[in-house]
């Protein structure tokens, strides 16, 4: 496709505005959309060991690490944050796949009956 709008004499910039550009937007939305779970893992991971945000600041790692010396006594301060945690990525990741079918253009689901 770009070997044939060059030779037609179409210039670079149209020729990244009409073909690259939107052939390569959709798989940069999924692979961020399935990005962003990870990186809440990431935040939330180096907040639990206290590498993260500070104090002030709130955070699900840095709740969970207040949390676990009351968790057979107050089971609730782990269990909130982290149910946040997972249903947020799970959200993102639901998000990502839901994407990843509405975007590939190989995938024609009004075919499918």
């Amino acid at each position: 496709m770009i070997e044939a709008a060059r030779s037609i004499g179409a210039k670079d910039r149209r020729i990244i505005l009409r073909h690259i550009l939107p052939n390569a937007l959709a798989p940069v939305i999924v692979y961020t959309a399935l990005n962003i779970g990870g990186v809440i893992l990431a935040e939330a991971g180096l907040s639990f060991l206290g590498l993260g945000v500070r104090p002030p600041a709130p955070s699900w790692g840095s709740m969970l690490a207040e949390g676990k010396d009351f968790i057979f006594n107050a089971s609730w301060l782990v269990a909130w944050p982290g149910e946040a945690i997972f249903f947020t990525v799970l959200g993102y990741n639901l998000l990502g796949d839901g994407l990843s079918n509405a975007l590939d253009p190989r995938l024609n689901l009004r075919r499918i009956k």
